[in-house]
C-alpha cells in the first residue's frame, strides 16, 4: 500500500540522516533527567509516575515539532515535492504516510521512556491502570501535536520556521488552559475545551473519556485535512 511505503522511506530517513540518534536519547535523558533527578523521587519515596506525565507534556512541545519540521519542508527544500506530485499518489496518500512514519517515531520514543516505570516497579507496588491510560494519552497528544507540526511544516520550506512555528502552535494549545483567569469567565468553556493539557491530565489519571480521545484524534483528522488542501492548491497551481 502506497501509505505504508512513505511511511517507511519516512521512518527510515529519520535514522539515515541521524535524526532518530539525537532526538530519541535526548528525550529519554530528559524525561529521565527529571523524573530520578529533578523530581525528589527518592526523597518522597512514592511509587508513582504522576511527575512523569505532569512533565512530558511540555516536553512533547520542545520534542515533537523536531520530529514534524521536516516532514514537508524538507521537500521543498531539497527541490522533491514537484517529483512527489508526479507520482501516483493522491496528496492525502502523502501527508497521512508522512504522519504515520512520525507517529512511529513517536512511539520509538515513549517505548524507550518504559524503563521509568519499570524502574519505579522494582521499588514497590505500582498501579499500572494509570501509567496504561497516561501512556495512552501521550500517544493521542503527541499525535496531535504531530498532526499541527505537519500543517505548519506545509507552510514553508525552512525547518527553522517549521520548528518554531510548530512549537508555538503546540505551545499555545498546551497552555490555553491556564489563560482562562485572564479573560471573561464565559470563555472559560472555550479555553477548557481547547486546553490539551487539560484533556491529557484527564486520560493520565485513567478517566478514559471518549470525548477526550475523540478531540485529539479531531485536531488530527483537521490538521491533515488541512495540509491535504495545501498541496492540493499547489498543484493546481503548477497546472
Amino acid at each position: 500500500m502506497k501509505i505504508w511505503v512513505i511511511a517507511r522511506r519516512e521512518v527510515s530517513s529519520y535514522f539515515d540522516l541521524s535524526i532518530a540518534y539525537v532526538v530519541l536519547p535526548a528525550f529519554l535523558a530528559l524525561c529521565g533527567g527529571y523524573f530520578f533527578i529533578l523530581n525528589p523521587f527518592f526523597v518522597e519515596g512514592r511509587t508513582t509516575l504522576r511527575p512523569f506525565f505532569e512533565f512530558t507534556p511540555f516536553i512533547f512541545t520542545l520534542f515533537v515539532p523536531a520530529i514534524s519540521m521536516r516532514l514537508l519542508s524538507e521537500e521543498r527544500r531539497a527541490g522533491r515535492m514537484e517529483t512527489l506530485m508526479t507520482w501516483p499518489i493522491a496528496d492525502w496518500e502523502l501527508v497521512l504516510g508522512k504522519f504515520i512514519g512520525a507517529v512511529c517515531l513517536l512511539v520509538a520514543a515513549l517505548a524507550l521512556t518504559l524503563s521509568i516505570p519499570i524502574s519505579v516497579a522494582l521499588l514497590g507496588p505500582l498501579d499500572w491502570g494509570p501509567v496504561i491510560g497516561g501512556y495512552l494519552g501521550l500517544v493521542a497528544l503527541g499525535s496531535a501535536y504531530l498532526g499541527l507540526g505537519i500543517l505548519v511544516s506545509a507552510l514553508t520550506q525552512s525547518q527553522i520556521v517549521a520548528y518554531i512555528g510548530g512549537f508555538a502552535l503546540c505551545f499555545c494549545f498546551y497552555l490555553v488552559g491556564r489563560a482562562q483567569g485572564a479573560f471573561p469567565v464565559e470563555w472559560a468553556d472555550a479555553f477548557e475545551f481547547l486546553s490539551f493539557e487539560i484533556r491529557f491530565r484527564r486520560v493520565a489519571r485513567g478517566v478514559l473519556d471518549m470525548r477526550d480521545l475523540v478531540f485529539f484524534g479531531s485536531v488530527v483528522f483537521v490538521s491533515l485535512g488541512m495540509t491535504t488542501e495545501i498541496l492540493s492548491a499547489r498543484r493546481w497551481r503548477r497546472r
